[in-house]
């Protein structure tokens, strides 16, 4: 029988799997698992850490041939660099609005809640210990060094190094370069097109091992850190994971309305993912599932490859959130009166802070640090008071930021004429099985 030759035909989807065999189901039970271990047997849950490292370590493993296979194919098969150069332009236009949108929304509910007010705390009493080594890191990340740090020692180290920007640097030249080449460059096209069916692969086969690596980070931040830790600070944290939620539901889903998509279909569409950032407290761990999801689901590979790398070091709403509001919440406990002469420096520079801290392991407190050590009129040493708390916000963090950059990529890639609406929307809503795709998967070889 004939396939029919309409691509936006669907065929019945494959019978539905039991709850059980989903991702996301294996990942909440690992992170249900993990809480309770971790609450109850407190010492164990702490030695569980290895399997959390040893899940990231996998993941980042895979993230550098993902992102340079994605960019270099996408660009190469463009063969139009103007387009390139427009993405990327539209791409930080996005960031820099939203990045200090949420900076001011920080701002405003810290001092309209005030979760700090009435503590009371001396700076001087404070244990500094544990906060220095993060004071070190801040101090010692500028952003000329971090500007400069985008370009690799060589071209093979910022595939091995496991450094996004430098991979996304390397990645752009050389599709740039073979994009330029024409039709010589067409097998080496095809080669890299081929490996990048692979390499995705490999991405599934690594993801099958997510409800471990969940089940071992959550065992190790409940059995360290006590979920008791939460009650001093539960102002804060509440405020927080508040705000972060009323960003993403109206700001975000303003956004995403105005694209012409709703925010929890997309949400819904991305509920392994976000799963997985939850359990292990990183955004990176996600990063190759989301790219292969934002292909399947119509936007362009060019555009993907381009925003979404970009944006986990650019477009960082939930971190901006969080800069402004621990800032705040530290001047406010340790009764330090700011003017909003005061205010709007502290916004500024934890501006440029956040881009100079991006890609650094605990990004969100060393950010914290470098925007306090340049505004000395708040404590750096209040940072004392929010450690023990700052790994249940991690999570808050790592989601809002996961989904400012998926919505981000759907934005630019509307604003680009290149989205498939009608593929966006199927997959969505689960129905992204397409007869033209199935067809090309089933023709057998020759």
């Amino acid at each position: 029988m004939p396939i029919s030759q309409n691509p936006a035909a669907e065929i019945p989807a494959a019978p539905r799997r039991p709850w059980y065999r989903h991702t996301y189901a294996q990942v909440l039970i690992a992170i249900v698992a993990g809480v309770l271990l971790g609450h109850f047997y407190p010492k164990t849950g702490e030695s569980l850490q290895p399997l959390a490292d040893a899940f990231i370590k996998l993941v980042k493993m895979i993230i550098a041939p993902v992102i340079f296979l994605t960019i270099v194919t996408g660009i190469a098969g463009m063969r139009d660099l103007g387009s390139v150069g427009r993405v990327v332009g539209k791409a930080f236009a996005y960031f820099f609005f939203f990045s200090t949108l949420a900076l001011i929304i920080g701002l405003i509910v810290a001092n309209v809640v005030r979760p700090g007010a009435g503590l009371n705390i001396d700076p001087t009493t404070l244990d500094t210990t544990k906060v220095a080594e993060y004071a070190s890191k801040a101090h010692a990340t500028t952003l000329v060094g971090f500007l400069t740090g985008i370009i690799p020692n060589t071209f093979l180290s910022a595939l091995t190094e496991g450094n996004i920007l430098q991979t996304l640097f390397v990645a752009v030249l050389f599709g740039i370069g073979l994009a330029m080449i024409g039709d010589r460059g067409t097998k080496l096209l095809g080669a890299l097109e081929d490996i990048s069916v692979a390499v995705f692969k490999v991405v599934a086969i690594v993801m099958k091992a997510a409800p471990i690596g969940a089940f071992g980070a959550m065992a190790f931040t409940i059995g360290k850190y006590g979920a008791g830790t939460l009650a001093n600070l539960a102002m804060l944290v509440g405020t927080f994971y508040a705000t972060s939620l009323l960003f993403v539901i109206v700001v975000l889903g303003l956004v995403a309305r105005w694209a012409g998509f709703s925010i929890f279909k997309l949400i819904g569409y991305l509920k392994d993912e976000l799963l997985l950032v939850l359990g292990t407290s990183s955004s990176e761990s996600a990063l190759p599932s989301l790219i292969e999801k934002m292909e399947r689901a119509g936007c362009p590979k060019s555009v993907v490859g381009l925003v979404v790398p970009t944006g986990y070091s650019f477009n960082l709403d939930g971190t901006n959130i969080y800069m402004t509001l621990a800032a705040l919440f530290i001047a406010q406990a340790c009764n330090v009166d700011l003017s909003l002469g005061q205010q709007l420096l502290l916004l500024g520079v934890a501006m440029l802070s956040s881009k100079g801290a991006a890609g650094v392991t605990g990004a969100g407190f060393i950010t914290l640090a470098a925007t306090l050590s340049i505004v000395p009129s708040v404590p750096i040493a209040g940072m004392a008071l929010i450690l023990g708390v700052d790994r249940f916000m991690s999570e808050c963090r790592s989601l809002t930021n996961f989904i400012g950059n998926a919505v981000a990529t759907v934005v630019v890639s509307r604003w680009e004429g290149k989205l498939d609406m009608e593929q966006f929307r199927s997959a969505i809503a689960g129905r992204s099985v397409r007869v033209d795709q199935m067809a090309a998967d089933a023709v057998p070889a020759e």
